[in-house]
C-alpha cells in the first residue's frame, strides 16, 4: 500500500549512520544521497527517506516497521542496532497477539522513533 515514507531528523548524519547499519541485514541500502536528504531502498527504488527537521514544533514519535526476509535478518537488524548503542524496546521474539508467525524486534533510532524489523514467515 505504501509507496514511500519520509521522516525528519535532528541529526541527519547520525541517522544515516544508524540506518546504513540496521537496514543492511534487511537488504536495504542508500539509493539516493543529496547530503542532507537520503533515501534507502531494496534495489534502486527509494522507499524510505530521511531529511533535516525543518517543519513543526517538538517531536512526535513515529513507528517504522521494515520487512525482513527471514528471522535471521530480524536478529541481525537487532544486533546491528544494539552494537550502535540503540535503546532496546523489545528483543527479537514472536508476537502471537499480532498473528501466529509475526516475529519482530524493536529499537529506537537516533531521533527516538520506534523502529522495527519484522518477518511474517515461520522459522
Amino acid at each position: 500500500m505504501l509507496d514511500h515514507i519520509s521522516i525528519q531528523c535532528t541529526d541527519v548524519a547520525a541517522s544515516k549512520d544508524f540506518y546504513d547499519t540496521v537496514l543492511e541485514p534487511l537488504g536495504g541500502s542508500r539509493v539516493i544521497d543529496f547530503d542532507e536528504v537520503v533515501a534507502y531502498g531494496v534495489g534502486q527504488m527509494p522507499t524510505f527517506w530521511l531529511g533535516p527537521h525543518t517543519t513543526g514544533e517538538g517531536f512526535r514519535e513515529s513507528h517504522i516497521a521494515f520487512m525482513a526476509p527471514d528471522r535471521d535478518a530480524v536478529r541481525a537488524f537487532f544486533a546491528a542496532a544494539v552494537e550502535l548503542g540503540a535503546e532496546v524496546l523489545h528483543e527479537p521474539r514472536e508476537w502471537p497477539e499480532y498473528h501466529q508467525t509475526y516475529y519482530g524486534a524493536f529499537v529506537r533510532d537516533p531521533d527516538g522513533n520506534n523502529v522495527e524489523a519484522v518477518c511474517h514467515r515461520p522459522e
